[in-house]
């Protein structure tokens, strides 16, 4: 079972021989690992090492892949509650985001395999309900592959499943637009970050939550909205939650953008993290996440299937592909792209 060092834990046994990216021997087969040993792998700059043992449930089996939507559509369906009453009351039950999120948060320590989880909600529900979600996730995701505490990871998935809900008080004929919006359309839908704030606000104590709304706009440089915060102004939970949301958006389809292929946007979000998202932040989501891709089918720009087998050390975004009994090193073929991801 191929693991992240940082998931590693003292007792783990190696199934291979783990090297450096220099060749370095580091440990050997069959070691049984200390606390030492998983400093070691980190010193030496190994990402990824293989254990012994059984592999965790993925999304991938019938069973658990009808538990993993059951638990979707729960959580989308609570969402929408939630988006009604802060319509309507303006404010909402908080103890009922916390009955909402905390069994799904549950569920996601059981599933690694995050690119699953996010095929998996690749529907055609309310984008507005699939969106907090997604970030709901993927903010729980970050955080713990930053090291957050199982509390913190819990108040900043919390945020991130909120930081929409300011758009209840958005017309529904802007907010589903097919067309470009106008400038004055596109300053009130800007107005959700605060509209979020005040709700937030109206409905708990926590100030983070309410500030993850108000700031999750913000970029680094200075050239996001409401306030044109820069780094150092914006806080921590709002920079990581800056990251699921552009992915989340980016991936998925609405009526006025296309949804883009996961990989490719992960490049993009590479590229924001020169300046515009908190870079430490992005890398994290990145180095976890593109493990997920291997063994996923693909459809390549030439109509043919394939799949993904290796990343590639020289361009983590173009990996290794084997289709028709061929392999096709993308990262060399600069011609041929990746379309579309499914499930394996």
């Amino acid at each position: 079972m191929k693991v992240h060092v940082t998931d590693l834990k003292p007792g783990d046994f190696l199934k291979e021989d783990t090297f450096s990216n220099r060749g370095i021997h580091i440990l050997s087969k069959g070691a049984q690992l200390r606390e030492d040993d998983i400093n070691r792998l980190m010193l030496h700059g190994v990402d990824y090492v293989d254990i012994e043992g059984p592999a965790q449930p993925t999304p991938s089996t019938p069973s658990v892949v009808q538990a993993v939507t059951t638990q979707f559509d729960q959580t989308i369906e609570g969402f929408e509650s939630l988006y009604l009453e802060a319509l309507t009351k303006g404010s909402f039950n908080q103890s009922m985001v916390d009955d909402i999120l905390k069994p799904l948060l549950n569920s996601l320590d059981q599933n690694k395999d995050v690119v699953t989880l996010l095929l998996l909600l690749d529907r055609d529900d309310d984008y507005t309900y699939i969106h907090s979600l997604q970030v709901g996730m993927l903010t729980y995701y970050i955080a713990s592959w930053l090291g957050y505490s199982k509390k913190e990871c819990y108040e900043i998935s919390r945020a991130g499943y909120l930081l929409d809900i300011g758009k209840c008080r958005i017309p529904a004929a802007i907010l589903k637009k097919p067309g470009k919006l106008t400038p004055e359309e596109f300053q009130e839908v800007q107005r959700h970050t605060t509209y979020g704030y005040e709700i937030i606000r109206n409905s708990m104590s926590n100030h983070s939550t309410a500030l993850v709304a108000l700031q999750h706009h913000e970029r680094e440089d200075g050239s996001g909205y409401p306030a044109k915060l820069v780094k150092a102004e914006i806080h921590p939970y709002a920079q990581i939650a800056a990251i699921a949301d552009v992915y989340s958006a980016m991936t998925t389809s609405r009526v006025y953008q296309s949804k883009q292929e996961l990989i490719s946007v992960l490049r993009e979000l590479h590229n924001l993290g020169f300046g515009k998202l908190n870079g430490k932040s992005v890398q994290a989501f990145i180095q976890h996440l593109m493990p997920n891709f291997i063994g996923k089918r693909v459809l390549l720009s030439t109509g043919d299937m394939g799949v993904i087998i290796l990343n590639n050390s020289t361009d983590v975004f173009r990996p290794l592909v084997q289709s028709g009994g061929r392999f096709i090193d993308l990262s060399r073929e600069r011609n041929l792209a990746i379309v579309e991801i499914y499930m394996d």
